[in-house]
């Protein structure tokens, strides 16, 4: 008889105890805290019509999709790689006539085709909230608050947001700095490694201010009026700065005004997530539009976390005391421990013992005494 395979595919792991409660617990607390704020929760599929899911991707990576087709009715599916599209596509369906604005949480696994060294695991939690039908600075300024409080009560400290304007390069390029499409690519990625010399030799020394305008928040911000002569980009800076003001003091604010990465969709505002401790984003958002049925689209802003990184380093953990239950048990003064909170572990035979199983107390009549 042939052994079954016990090997998982590259980017895939089981999460075992105590990280699944650990991160069912943090999920709680994120959408706890969104739904406070009014955020009602919807679940989307894990798999959708691919035509579906591309069209809502506005720019986002299409080879990022894991394909397969559908036995039933032999058109081909896609796992999510993201879930905001999927809530864009339930505001523009079947939430349609609901009063604007529209807020939205959500919470569920992602799947990417490929890994990166930094995350190499390809299936993730995501957890956000969307408010849809305003992009307005008081909007984005709910939206961002709330991401912080989310990861503040998850346990998070030493939060930093680095704010972004994602279509600034295109607004530049199509005014002052003009540009065409493939020298808004070259351009763009010159300017994701902070190139001067690479800017230099391509001929963009007007692009070169830009770099100079990136790092702690008020520092970067002056050097980009300064840079923004023309007042061209002054109500987007104004909007920005405003944000800001909303959440200086309770964070570390940055600015980085041409980042781009993870930003595909988003249009006059974005904004990234990190932490003390932490290498790499642990959540982003900003204003992008969704596009309606009729053909129209309407102004939404919102945010996803990726907590894993958080589970894999213990937020979300508790440490529970667990009861052992002795054979013949006082069987109502356990169901009054598990009421007041505690765990029971009760024994099968003779030969289970407390301590081998994780328990911290034995039941000793009706009292739990410590081992």
């Amino acid at each position: 008889m042939r052994k079954p395979s016990n090997l998982l595919p590259e980017g895939f792991h089981d999460a075992l105890p105590p990280y699944a409660e650990a991160a069912s617990r943090l999920e709680r607390d994120v959408l706890d805290t969104l739904a406070s704020h009014g955020y009602a929760r919807v679940t989307p599929p894990l798999a959708e019509y691919e035509e579906s899911l591309t069209e809502r991707m506005q720019g986002a990576s299409r080879n990022d999709l894991m394909r397969f087709v559908d036995p039933i009715s032999q058109r081909t599916l896609a796992l999510r790689p993201d879930m905001t599209m999927q809530i864009g596509r339930i505001a523009a369906t079947s939430l349609a006539e609901q009063p604007r604005p529209l807020r939205l949480s959500y919470s569920g696994q992602v799947l990417k085709l490929r890994s990166g060294q930094l995350q190499p695991e390809r299936s993730r939690l995501q957890i956000g909230a969307e408010l849809i039908g305003n992009d307005s600075v008081t909007a984005a300024s709910e939206i961002v608050s709330m991401a912080i409080e989310a990861l503040e009560r998850a346990g998070v400290s030493g939060i930093t947001v680095d704010f972004t304007m994602p279509d600034l390069i295109d607004i530049l390029a199509a005014g002052p700095l003009p540009l065409n499409l493939a020298q808004i690519t070259e351009i763009r990625a010159e300017l994701d490694m902070k190139d001067a010399g690479g800017l230099t030799a391509i001929g963009a020394t007007g692009y070169l201010p830009l770099i100079e305008a990136t790092g702690p928040f008020d520092e970067a911000m002056a050097k980009l009026r300064a840079f923004d002569c023309d007042g061209l980009l002054g109500s987007r800076l104004d909007g920005v700065d405003r944000i800001a003001e909303s959440i200086k003091g309770k964070v570390d604010l940055t600015l980085d005004p041409t980042e781009r990465h993870g930003f595909e969709y988003q249009n006059w505002f974005g904004f990234t997530l990190y932490a003390e401790s932490f290498i790499g984003a642990l959540g982003r958002g900003g204003s992008y539009q969704i596009a309606r049925t009729d053909g129209t689209s309407e102004a939404a802003v919102g945010f996803s976390l990726y907590p894993d990184p958080l589970i894999n380093a213990g937020f979300g953990s508790k440490a529970n005391d667990q009861i052992f239950l002795p054979l013949g048990h006082d069987r109502d003064a356990a169901a009054k421990l598990r009421a007041a909170g505690w765990r029971t572990v009760a024994a099968l035979s003779e030969k289970d013992l407390a301590r081998a199983l994780g328990c911290s107390h034995i039941l000793n009549g009706a009292q739990p005494e410590p081992l």
